[in-house]
């Protein structure tokens, strides 16, 4: 209580808006990762509250994904902390069922965040030792500003928050349709239509299958070099697989059988015009965070010229598109599957823990604390997996501070009464 008194004192802005006084840690994001954290925190007695710009949890899933959808890693890799997926759901659960997860997650363990409030600033205030997180709250076309007061900081708006656009001379020029995979649902609505798919990562090799399924003729760009494995090698899950080898083999050769087993599965993908990277998979995951494409059938369609591989783009112009090759090609739509950023440097004011990049400057598994009370969730580059680990280590450091003050808070408080009783 000094300590807000302090605060008071230090900012004639404190009463311009509706302050809140946060009895725990604010949460901002309420996705996978900030879910996690609440439930564990929920475990660990803490009381918590969790900020959401959008209308509903997991708005990147909701909001922001193709209807065709499924989970790319096995289940028990996916399932968020204490909490496991249902027996009934296949290996790989689809959109709907996650979503599903999801919602039945947050209701077992009691998480209501505040939705369709953005944070617009946060910063740790040296003189009393808080965190000050300001919102803006939007109910139609009522806005209103808030305040919320705490000691800790969990940032779990993730490594997705924003989607990349790409610089592409003559984007403005193009008179067809031009989406983000952010805002592609289904191939229905490009049924005949000729589609550039620019971005050759998971998302564009599935959205390239999925236009083709709808009777589309998809290219896809392919500029960098990717790595394309198996989904499942010998009838198990390759990342699975890779888990179990890298208990007893260095990264090093695991990467090594793992594209002897991918050429034997799927064969010499260079020749329709995909090149490997020179470091394998796995080395390539940890050192740039760079996932490979896990191939669901997106390869046997660009082996039967379904699907164009082509090269870098030169620049777009009325109807067509012309490659880095002089090569011009007629297209009606572009899909830009370029990925998503962490916008954390837009609104976190601080320098130490962040990089410019937003993401932790400290890699996995040291990513998840900072200092002055702030955390880190979903930063991991290693999925929902990564996202639960970091979960768990955050609530449990919150969660021995918080039964320790609270202990001390109790024997104080039985003193205080006894005192109270006698004078009466």
């Amino acid at each position: 209580m000094e300590n807000l008194f302090s605060l008071v004192d230090n900012d004639q802005d404190f009463f311009s808006r509706r302050c809140i006084w946060v009895n725990g840690p604010v949460i901002v994001g309420a996705g996978p990762s900030g879910l996690a954290t609440a439930a564990c925190l929920r475990e660990q007695g803490v009381p918590f509250m969790v900020i959401e710009r959008a209308d509903c949890i997991a708005s990147l899933w909701q909001r922001r994904t193709y209807d065709r959808l499924k989970l790319h890693l096995p289940k028990q890799f996916c399932q968020l902390p204490n909490l496991p997926f249902p027996q009934h759901f296949p290996e790989y659960p689809s959109k709907k069922q996650f979503i599903d997860y999801l919602e039945s997650y947050a209701r077992k363990f009691n998480i209501n965040p505040k939705f369709n409030e953005c944070v617009q600033s946060s910063r740790y205030d040296e003189t009393s030792g808080l965190w000050r997180v300001k919102t803006v709250a939007t109910c139609g076309l009522n806005r209103t500003e808030f305040e919320y007061i705490c000691r800790w900081l969990v940032v779990a708006t993730g490594e997705n928050a924003e989607c990349v656009m790409p610089e592409i001379e003559g984007l403005g020029e193009f008179k067809g349709e031009i989406i983000h995979a952010a805002d592609y649902k289904s191939g229905e609505n490009f049924k005949g239509k000729k589609v550039l798919v620019v971005g050759c990562g998971n998302s564009g090799m599935e959205l390239s299958l999925d236009l083709c399924n709808h009777n589309a003729s998809p290219s896809l760009v392919c500029r960098s070099s990717v790595h394309v494995l198996p989904r499942e090698i010998f009838g198990k899950s390759t990342f699975e697989l890779a888990c179990l080898m890298m208990q007893w083999l260095p990264l090093w050769l695991v990467d090594k059988l793992l594209l002897i087993f991918a050429w034997l599965v799927l064969g010499n993908i260079e020749k329709y015009g995909l090149k490997r990277p020179s470091q394998g998979p796995l080395q390539l995951k940890d050192t740039k965070g760079k996932t490979p494409v896990l191939d669901i059938g997106t390869l046997e369609k660009i082996r039967s010229g379904d699907i164009k591989v082509v090269q870098g783009i030169k620049r777009l112009n009325n109807d067509n598109v012309e490659l880095v090759n002089g090569e011009n090609l007629d297209i009606d739509a572009v899909v830009l599957a370029t990925g998503y950023r962490s916008n954390v440097p837009s609104w976190l004011q601080e320098g130490e823990f962040f990089s410019k990049n937003g993401f932790p400057k400290s890699p996995f598994p040291n990513g998840w604390k900072g200092n002055s009370g702030l955390y880190a969730v979903g930063f991991t580059k290693r999925g929902l997996s990564g996202a639960s680990s970091d979960a768990m280590k955050i609530a449990q450091d919150i969660g021995e501070t918080w039964k320790q003050e609270t202990k001390q808070k109790k024997q104080h408080t039985t003193a205080c009464h006894r005192r109270c009783i006698s004078q009466f």
